[in-house]
């Protein structure tokens, strides 16, 4: 099989012995698989880049097909991810499919930027966005204190954990109550915008592609600025061992989720351009704030609020996923394995969550890390790219592999070319050293591959503690769910 399957070999120590059958609950259905995309694309950008998307492109018309392109491209990409959800019945998302299909390196490395820094800072950066909204209304008139700012965001995590601890239908029950409340907020921008429509409001689009840009740098920069609002739209891939009927679901969930949002997202830039001319949404330091204001009055707080719902709900939601990319990567051996295990009550991976919040409250209190998220986006599509490509191995070498989804090839090639641009436009057009760092953090997972997972030259006194925080946390070791 083209597939390498991690052979387990059980050793006489206490911890492997007498292992039990656990599985995490297959509790993810339809309505929670749409909710758990578009809750966490829906965040605190579809609020706050507008603006950018416009300064990068320099017209209304062509900040629409931005948004228009991108949502087609997270689409795209969603559905090529479908493809491979059905074939490799895993969870884990990309880190799984490049295990199944390039090997253990490159999935380590991937599995160790994105355990360490990537999915942690994102987290964090989510939950200060929130923090800074939540706390707004006690310092009217004046910035809040960062202090403030910084413990409310890392209570946020914390709750996040406990939440998600406890039980997997309490965390998917929020991720639905927290994704209807953001629709709804973002269907009162949507029908302020028609309503001002149809009072004639029209001048910013009155010769659109005015002041247009075409450079090749500044597209991909804006194509960046789109992409921000729309990431989640691969995280139900993370956790397709929990899915219900996986091979409905996945698919399913992607053609609802995704265009609904991609349509929302639409509608509501539109609003912005009507209620303010290009001037006015570039100079707005808060694009859904100055729109509440304009059109809302006295109850433009009510967008605050919905920021402050939105990046919770969205936080949520990657807090989930990327606790199952931390778990996956353990039960496969790239990781310690106390993160592989789950409580043997809740069947929660409940030390990969915790593991997961321990490193976003680090980076919250250090603070200087959203340059490092914004950097990380390059090396992100290079690890897309990756993925889609293991896809169009697996359609050409590999076309007898059951499957109960086909993605049209030509999408994921359109998706591979996509990730090629947004990884080298960047770099080519205005290349920084910090670049190179990123690049050189990766590469440093070598450092541990090699002793810890290649030669397994693991310190005796290892099994001690994880035997000591096996019983302290009440976790067991855990079996795949046979999908």
């Amino acid at each position: 099989s083209i597939m390498r399957k991690r052979k387990t070999t059980d050793s006489s120590t206490d911890l492997s012995e007498g292992r039990e059958n656990l599985r995490l609950k297959q509790e993810v259905g339809l309505i929670s698989g749409v909710s758990l995309i578009a809750g966490t694309m829906i965040g605190s950008g579809i609020f706050m880049s507008p603006e950018w998307v416009l300064y990068y492109m320099g017209s209304p018309a062509s900040s629409l097909f931005i948004w228009a392109s991108c949502g087609i491209l997270a689409m795209f990409g969603a559905l090529s991810y479908a493809e491979l959800g059905t074939i490799i019945k895993e969870s884990g998302g990309e880190y799984i499919y490049i295990l199944r299909i390039f090997g253990s390196f490159p999935a380590f490395l991937f599995a160790y930027s994105s355990v360490i820094l990537v999915r942690p800072a994102g987290l964090a950066a989510v939950c200060l966005s929130f923090a800074e909204y939540a706390v707004a209304a006690f310092y009217p008139g004046c910035s809040s204190p960062q202090i403030v700012i910084k413990f409310t965001a890392a209570a946020c995590i914390l709750l996040l954990t406990i939440i998600n601890c406890l039980n997997v239908r309490l965390a998917t029950s929020i991720m639905n109550i927290f994704t209807a409340a953001k629709l709804l907020a973002l269907l009162v921008v949507v029908v302020g915008g028609l309503v001002l429509l149809a009072k004639g409001q029209t001048q910013s689009f009155q010769n659109a592609f005015e002041n247009t840009t075409a450079g090749i740098g500044p597209i991909g920069v804006a194509f960046y600025q789109g992409l921000w609002s729309y990431d989640g739209w691969n995280n139900l891939n993370y956790v397709t061992e929990e899915l219900k009927k996986p091979e409905v679901t996945l698919p399913r969930a992607v053609m609802i989720a995704i265009p609904l949002v991609t349509c929302l997202y639409l509608l509501v830039n539109v609003s912005y351009f009507a209620a303010m001319t290009p001037s006015e949404l570039l100079a707005s330091g808060a694009v859904a704030v100055t729109w509440g204001d304009k059109v809302l009055g006295s109850w433009a707080w009510l967008i605050s609020l919905s920021v402050a719902l939105s990046t919770f709900g969205s936080s949520n939601g990657t807090f989930f996923s990327g606790g199952r990319l931390c778990y996956i990567a353990a039960r496969e051996g790239h990781m310690p394995d106390i993160l592989s295990m789950a409580h043997v009550r809740c069947l929660t991976p409940s030390p990969a969550l915790i593991f997961t919040s321990a490193m976003s409250l680090v980076m919250i209190l250090s603070g200087n890390f959203t340059t490092i998220v914004n950097f990380f986006s390059f090396i992100a599509w290079f690890f897309y790219g990756m993925t889609i490509l293991g896809l169009l191995y697996l359609k050409i070498k590999k076309p007898e592999l059951p499957r109960s989804y086909k993605v049209p090839i030509i999408i994921p090639i359109i998706v591979l070319m996509a990730a090629v641009y947004l990884v080298l436009a960047p770099i080519i057009d205005q290349p920084q050293i910090e670049f190179l760092y990123i690049v050189l953090f990766i590469f440093s997972g070598i450092i541990f591959y090699f002793p810890l997972v290649r030669f397994k030259c693991h310190p005796h006194f290892l099994q001690r503690v994880t035997l000591h925080l096996q019983l302290f946390l009440e976790v067991a070791p855990t079996a795949k769910n046979a999908n």
